[in-house]
C-alpha cells in the first residue's frame, strides 16, 4: 500500500458493525436535511418528564390546605415548600448513579425507565391522603427518575453538528413548556368534581381525589411515550469484540509512521484515558452558573402560583387555579414559537454566554415590576400579566438552553452523561432550596404589610432579583469559561 493510500484510509472513519453509536454516526452522515422526527421524539420525552414537576403548584396551595395541616392560612407556604423540594432532594441524591449508568449501558434505558417511574408514582402522588405520603410519592418521582442528564446528552449526539443547537434547544424548550404546561394541566383540572359537577361527581373518585386527574392525564401520556420511546436508537458507542479491526488500524499505523505518514486519525473508540471532570473549569463553570440560575427558577415558579392564587389583602392576585393555568399556558405557547424559531438564530449571533448574560439583565427590571401588576385589575391586569409571563419564560429558558450548550461543549462523549449527572445533582440540591425557600419567603412577606422598606411581595421580588444578579455577574469572565473546539 502506497503512503498516499495509507494517509487516506488512516483518515476515514471506521464503524463498528454491532455498535449502535457507528450506527447513528453513520446514519447522520448519510442524511443532511433537518431531523424532524428525532426533534418531535426528543421533546415528546422531556416534555412528559418536565410535566409532573410544577403541574402540582398552582393546587398545592389547596392541597396543603385540605391536609389541615397549617394552622394558619400564613403558614401553608412552609408546608407547600416541603413538598415542593422533596423530588429535587431525591433527583439530586442520584443523578450522578444514573449518568454512570447511561455512559456504561447506554442513554435509552435510563430513559425509558425515567418515563416509567413517571406513570407510577405521579398517579399515586394524585392519590396523596396526607402530607408525608405527598412528600414520599415526590421523592420517590425524583430520585428514580434519572431522565434529565442523559437526554441532554441524547440530543447532543443525535444531531449532526450544525443542527447540535437546535436539538439542545429543543431540549430546554420543551423543558420549558413542560414547567409552564404542568402547571396549567394543574390548573385546569384540579378540583374537577367542583369545576366540572355535571361530568364528575363528589362521590366519584375524582370527588374524593380533588388533586388526582392532572395527575393521572399526565401519566397516561406518559405511558404513551414510555412505549413509543422503544423504537428511539441508541447513541452510546458500544466497541466490544473489535479486536481483529484494532490490531489492523495499529498495523496501519505503524506502517505510516515508518513512511513518515503524520496524520489524525479519526475514531469513534473513547479508548483516550479521561480528563477529571472535577478539574475541568469550562464544565464545572458553566455548571455553577446554571444552579445558581436554576434555584432563582425554581423559586420563581413556585412563588408566581402562591402569588397569583393569594387574596389581594395579602398582596396577592386573587386568581383561580383555572386562572394561572390560562396564564401559563400563554407562556408555553410564546416559548415554544421563540425557541424553535429565534433561538438558534440568536446564539449563531451572539453565541450562548452572550445570550445567557443578556436575558439574565433583561430579567431584573421585569421581576421588579411584579408588585405593581397586582395593582391593576381587569383586562389590564391580564394583558400586562401575560405579556411579562411570556417574557419571563423566554429569557429564563434561553438561558438554560445557552448553558446546557456550555455544558456538552466541555466534555466528550463518554463522560457526557456523568457530566450531566453532575449538573443535575448540583442543580437539584440548588433546586431544592428554591420551593423550601421560596415558601418560606413568601410566608414572610405576606406577615409584613405595613413595613417601610419593601413591603409585602415587593421583598419577595428583590430577593429573586438579587440571586438573578449574582447569576448575570457569574456569566462574565474569568469565572464563566466557553470551552472551544
Amino acid at each position: 500500500m502506497g503512503v498516499e493510500e495509507q494517509k487516506e484510509a488512516l483518515l476515514q472513519k471506521h464503524y463498528y458493525e454491532n455498535c449502535p453509536g457507528c450506527k447513528v454516526e453513520k446514519l447522520k452522515e448519510s442524511r443532511r436535511g433537518l431531523p424532524i422526527r428525532e426533534l418531535v421524539s426528543i421533546w415528546i420525552v422531556v416534555l412528559c418528564s418536565a410535566l409532573p414537576i410544577s403541574s402540582l403548584y398552582p393546587f398545592l396551595y389547596f392541597m396543603i390546605r385540605d391536609f389541615h395541616i397549617a394552622t394558619r392560612e400564613e403558614d401553608i407556604g412552609y408546608y407547600a415548600g416541603c413538598v415542593g423540594c422533596s423530588f429535587l432532594f431525591g433527583r439530586a441524591l442520584t443523578s450522578i448513579f444514573w449518568g454512570v449508568v447511561a455512559d456504561h449501558y447506554g442513554r435509552k434505558p435510563v430513559i425509558i425507565m425515567g418515563i416509567i417511574v413517571v406513570v407510577i408514582f405521579n398517579t399515586l402522588f394524585g392519590l396523596s391522603v396526607n402530607i408525608w405520603m405527598a412528600i414520599t410519592m415526590r421523592f420517590l418521582l425524583g430520585s428514580l427518575n434519572g431522565l434529565l442528564g442523559p437526554i441532554k446528552a441524547y440530543a447532543n449526539e443525535i444531531f449532526r453538528e450544525e443542527y447540535q443547537a437546535l436539538g439542545v434547544s429543543a431540549v430546554s424548550t420543551a423543558w420549558g413548556i413542560g414547567l409552564i404546561l404542568g402547571p396549567a394541566l394543574g390548573g385546569y383540572l384540579a378540583q374537577p368534581a367542583e369545576k366540572f359537577p355535571s361530568i364528575f361527581s363528589q362521590e366519584s373518585v375524582f370527588g374524593k381525589f380533588p388533586y388526582f386527574l392532572p395527575c393521572l392525564t399526565i401519566s397516561v401520556f406518559a405511558l404513551v411515550v414510555s412505549i413509543a420511546s422503544c423504537w428511539l436508537p441508541e447513541t452510546l458507542h458500544m466497541h466490544h469484540g473489535s479486536s481483529e479491526l484494532d490490531e489492523s488500524r495499529k498495523d496501519m499505523e505503524t506502517a505510516s509512521l515508518k513512511s513518515g505518514v503524520k496524520c489524525k486519525t479519526q475514531e469513534f473508540e473513547g479508548k483516550a484515558p479521561k480528563k477529571s471532570l472535577i478539574r475541568n473549569w469550562p464544565l464545572m463553570s458553566a455548571i455553577m452558573t446554571y444552579c445558581v440560575f436554576s434555584l432563582h427558577d425554581m423559586a420563581y415558579s413556585e412563588i408566581f402560583s402562591l402569588w397569583a392564587v393569594s387574596p389581594r389583602r395579602l398582596g396577592g392576585l386573587s386568581y383561580t387555579t383555572e386562572d394561572v393555568g390560562t396564564v401559563l399556558s400563554i407562556s408555553g405557547a410564546g416559548l415554544l414559537v421563540f425557541q424553535t424559531c429565534l433561538y438558534p438564530y440568536l446564539d449563531r449571533l451572539l453565541g450562548p454566554v452572550l445570550v445567557a448574560r443578556i436575558c439574565g439583565i433583561l430579567s431584573i427590571p421585569l421581576l421588579s415590576s411584579y408588585p405593581f401588576i397586582a395593582m391593576l385589575t381587569g383586562i389590564s391586569l391580564s394583558i400586562v400579566l401575560n405579556c411579562a409571563s411570556v417574557a419571563k419564560n423566554v429569557l429564563s429558558v434561553s438561558v438554560f438552553t445557552s448553558l446546557f450548550l456550555l455544558q456538552n461543549k466541555a466534555v466528550d462523549q463518554d463522560q457526557r452523561g456523568a457530566a450531566n449527572g453532575i449538573a443535575m445533582t448540583a442543580m437539584s440540591l440548588f433546586k431544592a432550596v428554591g420551593p423550601a425557600g421560596g415558601g418560606a419567603i413568601f410566608s414572610w412577606t405576606q406577615e409584613r404589610q405595613d413595613v417601610a422598606f419593601l413591603p409585602g411581595n415587593q421583598m419577595i421580588f428583590f430577593i429573586l432579583n438579587v440571586v438573578m444578579a449574582i447569576g448575570v455577574l457569574m456569566t462574565f469572565e474569568p469565572f464563566l469559561v466557553e470551552c472551544r473546539d
